[in-house]
């Protein structure tokens, strides 16, 4: 099978690995891809945002099956072009895409089919806001509505600062949305989904914040653990029924059919897990935590996702123990970040590119905001975590900076889920 997987980070070069250690996979392509990815699989330089030009390169390359990995050409409609090219294809269309695309539509869809969330409301201006501001808090939650790279939302005891971000917001054309604070861990579930069926993955935990005790500003994830030592027996199971099941039920009686990876942020809150998200692809950095511990073939399952069959295929294997992503970032991010700087250990065991570039004297060079993701796995979570931070240290890029509490809290048993 030729597989070609469209993005360029440490998600995409999490997939793109797992499938180079399948044997039915032939060849293997990334676009644009990263210096990492290019040790596994052909580059190709392409727009991501432009489903021509996926289209293209698919259709030259002969692609078998296309895997998208990142969220901007799903909603613009690339996998709906890659499928009307003939070619099968593991993502949504941009209908069901709209899941992530919009949070006013997936507030909707929720609704709908009476799934727990947060109470929400839609501000698209800027005299209605004050008003609706009164109706939230006194932790306020302040979201765009449309794509923001998971830098879009404020979470804050201040109703100046709630105020100050919505404005912003609506200053730059945005619709924000706000949300009532939901207590409780937050956890991450990916499901497979081929429009019917449902197959969870192993449930993770992500870091949003930039600093140690989650300081600072919102990022696109700084670490990762999986499984959940703390959650709740059945949780995935529960989650599954009363969550993911009925939003693809939903999506489906709306002739609006999802196929492909549909991802679930929750808050597991004293009165059930209650959704506070949806994405409609892998989340990064928990792709590569979960994906290091699975040992089903991935192309078998994103076969069987493309082809409608996910409810003909085995239960799920998975390597016992754990495992830990910690996301070593350039300086200045989540701001403009430092690039070119030389990075060394890039190519050890365990270390997957997000921004990085080869220079043309063969140096891997920085290239984007959040620049590595150290992985390692272990019989338990401590070991997993001991495991990474050892080779993070193994690593060096001028002026960067990591988390050094990713997993610490749940290794210390420190993580409950409250109760009613």
């Amino acid at each position: 099978m030729r597989i070609l997987v469209i993005g360029g980070g440490g998600r995409e070069h999490a997939i793109a690995l797992a499938l180079s250690r399948d044997p039915s996979v032939t060849a293997l392509a990334c676009a644009p891809g990263n210096a990492g990815t290019a040790a596994l699989a052909e580059n190709y330089g392409v727009d991501v945002a432009k489903p021509a030009e996926v289209v293209e390169l698919a259709t030259r390359w002969q692609a078998d099956l296309v895997v998208f990995g990142p969220e901007t050409p799903l909603v613009a409609g690339a996998a709906d072009a890659v499928r009307a090219a003939g070619i099968a294809c593991f993502g949504p269309s941009k209908a069901a895409a709209r899941i992530e695309g919009s949070k006013a539509f997936a507030k909707d869809v929720m609704l709908a089919a009476g799934v727990p969330t947060a109470h929400s409301e839609v501000v698209d201006n800027p005299a209605k806001l004050d008003a609706a501001l009164t109706h939230f808090g006194p932790t306020w939650v302040v979201k765009d509505d449309g794509l923001a790279a998971g830098k879009g939302v404020l979470v804050t005891g201040d109703f100046d600062a709630a105020r100050a971000h919505a404005l912003k917001l609506l200053d730059g054309g945005h619709p924000v949305l706000l949300e009532s604070f939901l207590d409780g861990p937050e956890a991450s579930l990916f499901c497979l989904v081929d429009g019917t069926t449902v197959v969870p993955l192993l449930p993770a935990q992500d870091f949003k914040r930039v600093g140690d005790d989650d300081a600072g500003p919102n990022t696109g994830g700084m670490g990762a653990y999986a499984p959940l030592p703390w959650a709740p027996e059945g949780l995935v199971d529960e989650v599954v029924r009363t969550i993911v099941q009925p939003t693809v039920d939903e999506l489906a009686r709306r002739g609006t059919p999802f196929s492909g990876l549909l991802y679930a942020g929750l808050a597991l809150t004293s009165s059930g897990p209650q959704v506070i998200e949806f994405n409609c692809r892998f989340g990064d950095p928990e792709t590569q935590a979960v994906l290091s511990l699975l040992q089903t073939p991935l192309a078998s399952l994103f076969n069987a996702v493309a082809t409608g069959t996910l409810a003909e295929q085995p239960p799920l294997e998975w390597e016992p123990g754990a495992a830990v992503t910690v996301v070593l970032a350039a300086e200045g991010y989540p701001g403009r970040p430092r690039v070119d700087d030389v990075i060394q250990g890039s190519d050890a065991q365990g270390v997957l590119h997000s921004g990085t570039r080869r220079r043309e004297d063969g140096a891997v060079v920085s290239a984007g905001g959040r620049v590595l993701s150290v992985v390692a796995t272990g019989a338990d979570l401590a070991s997993a975590r001991d495991a990474a931070y050892q080779r993070v240290n193994g690593v060096h890029l001028p002026g960067a900076h990591y988390r050094t509490d990713i997993a610490l809290r749940a290794v210390r048993g420190e993580i409950t889920v409250p109760t009613a």
